[in-house]
């Protein structure tokens, strides 16, 4: 079972236990997901089955490299994760008016140093930032450079506000709703995460997981909903090969081409059979299939 899944996932769910699960409904062994979801967070998640998993490095290295998300916050307190499922640590009694939450905005578009939030997978000494905050230890977390293009600020209901961002990988939609607050002089946290789009996938052709299992269950044909292993990998271009060639190629044989140096799509009797690179007139692989 080779391909791709877009998953919209539920909420409270983590994102390999989903990948898992869609794995086990296949029998499927080798299973991966490109990007992590937050559990609180909803939306679009590729889960990768069997042969797609060789192709997520080169889609997240190589492809759209945009994500998008719509999200909520409430003013006037922070939690230690900077989200509702966290503790209460901070509060100030004080909401921002809407034309300052719309310049905070217009402050956060363009390349910044953002802070991750301390509850999050990255690696500090050897651990997950999460494990460590969860003992209550204070994180000296760095900063890293991400890349904001839109950041709107859609409604207010009620007491909760509503905005869009469109960002590069690595940018942590929560550390935004701190930064927005930040900038307005208040605090504040993230009620909703939804991913509309990442690396190419998008939320219109994103299917639940309970629908998934209950087709499943009833016998359904859910072949319709399975992309292919190169669905995502458009802005690579290709090289066709003949028969004698791909073996070659298969076998980690290199190949005489014309091709400029680069990054290609390798194909043979229009299947995909892995990812190459020419370097100086020799197909050279990087992933067979």
């Amino acid at each position: 079972m080779d391909g791709f899944f877009i998953l919209d996932k539920d909420s409270g769910v983590f994102s390999r236990s989903a990948g898992y699960r869609i794995a086990k409904i296949y029998g499927e062994k080798k299973f991966g997901h490109i990007g992590t979801l937050d559990p609180m967070a909803t939306g679009v998640l590729p889960i990768a089955l069997g042969n797609a998993t060789k192709m997520i490095p080169f889609i997240e290295e190589n492809c759209d490299n945009k994500k998008e998300y719509l999200f909520g916050l409430k003013f006037g307190f922070e939690t230690d994760s900077l989200d509702t499922t966290g503790k209460t640590i901070n509060t100030i009694d004080f909401v921002p008016n809407e034309y300052d939450i719309l310049q905070a905005c217009k402050n956060l578009i363009g390349d910044i140093n953002q802070i991750p939030p301390a509850f999050s997978a990255i690696h500090i000494k050897g651990q997950r930032a999460y494990t460590i905050a969860k003992k209550g230890i204070k994180i000296d977390m760095p900063a890293k450079k991400i890349h904001i293009y839109e950041l709107e600020y859609i409604k207010k209901t009620q007491q909760e506000y509503h905005f869009k961002v469109v960002c590069s990988r690595g940018t942590y939609v929560r550390s935004i709703v701190r930064d927005i607050a930040k900038i307005c002089k208040t605090l504040a946290t993230t009620t909703y995460i939804r991913r509309t789009h990442t690396s190419g996938f998008d939320i219109k052709n994103a299917i639940k997981l309970d629908f998934l299992e209950k087709m499943i269950n009833n016998e359904a044909d859910v072949s319709k909903y399975l992309l292919p292993l190169d669905c995502a990998l458009g802005d690579i271009p290709v090289i066709d090969l003949g028969k004698k060639d791909a073996v070659l190629y298969k076998n980690g044989g290199f190949i005489t081409t014309q091709k400029p140096d680069g990054l290609y799509r390798i194909y043979s009797d229009k299947k995909i059979i892995g990812i190459g690179t020419v370097v100086e007139g020799s197909i050279r692989p990087k992933r067979t299939i």
